[in-house]
């Protein structure tokens, strides 16, 4: 099958599936890469803390930064549906800098993250993302704004007004009525965005080495693997990645290094248009369209 042949089945598919999806696959070895829409901006939610991370780790290389502070952390607001880590904690907790960065981003701790943002705020994240030559990506808030959407002013039975509001009160030009959402106000990147930082980290040039192998291993170390990691994680492959979820948008980023040699960068950006919480479908679907992407890359 053409490219774009493929290209137009594989949309027909996500929008049968309920899905808008943004997505670039490229193999690191020889730049060859496809997509469907990789330019387009989306809010990043949990996909920030990869950003944030090398941020704290290339502060730490400067010596800015210890990763052995000791930090105290107030407990985690544990009425927020679906936290991890301190943000499910009821009590204070000191913890060391390194220990936090394992937390915000292998298993997503919103409260671990806004520790390292208070070390190291939003603005000063983005200031280094351009020192490292990464433009494409905007850092202008910490976790605590995606904990305060319309899902929180709902009960269990009525999120799905929530995510209605989501599906319906964007316009044209991607801002929102609700802020976490509106690509001028909320922290974005488009899939082409995400895979430069994913290239700059696994074949760093910019990015200081160690810096980069710290961030590589956290991702490698990521828990969260219901998402992409059924269709690319076997025997003879690594996959290393990190998710974002807030409300209909469902993320995920990666690097798939297969035993033989090669090595693929993927970002699959996803809003749903199905006013609903839990979508195993919509999960599962966007692993298929990456994975059917990675392969049509491996045949050229």
């Amino acid at each position: 099958m053409s490219t774009e042949a493929l290209l137009s089945d594989l949309r027909g598919q996500l929008r049968d599936g309920g899905l808008h999806g943004c997505l670039l696959v490229r193999d690191l070895h020889t730049g060859d890469e496809v997509g469907i829409d990789p330019d387009t901006q989306l809010p990043s939610a949990s996909l920030v803390k990869v950003p944030l991370a090398l941020a704290t780790m290339e502060r730490v290389r400067r010596g800015e930064l210890d990763g052995a502070t000791m930090l105290d952390v107030p407990p985690g607001r544990i009425t927020t549906p679906g936290p991890t880590g301190l943000s499910r904690f009821r009590h204070p907790v000191r913890i060391a800098v390194d220990d936090l960065l394992y937390l915000s981003t292998c298993v997503s701790d919103g409260t671990a993250a806004d520790a390292l943002f208070d070390l190291t705020p939003p603005a000063q994240v983005a200031e280094i993302l351009h020192e490292l030559g990464l433009r494409g990506i905007t850092v202008r808030h910490g976790m605590r704004e995606l904990s305060e959407t319309p899902v929180e002013r709902f009960d269990a039975a009525q999120v799905h007004l929530a995510h209605a509001l989501a599906i319906d009160a964007g316009t044209s030009g991607r801002g929102h009525r609700v802020p976490q959402l509106d690509t001028t106000r909320a922290n974005t990147g488009s899939a082409r965005a995400w895979v430069e930082l994913l290239q700059a980290l696994w074949t760093p040039s910019k990015i200081h080495p160690e810096v980069a192998l710290r961030v590589r291993d956290l991702m490698a170390h990521n828990v969260l693997r219901h998402r992409l990691a059924p269709d690319f994680s076997s025997d003879a492959t690594t996959w290393s990645s990190k998710t974002g979820t807030l409300l209909n948008l469902r993320h995920e980023i990666g690097i798939v290094e297969h035993s033989d040699g090669q090595v693929f960068a993927v970002a699959v950006l996803t809003e749903s248009l199905v006013p609903a919480n839990v979508q195993p479908g919509a999960e599962a679907l966007m692993a298929q369209v990456a994975r059917t992407l990675r392969d049509h890359l491996r045949q050229l």
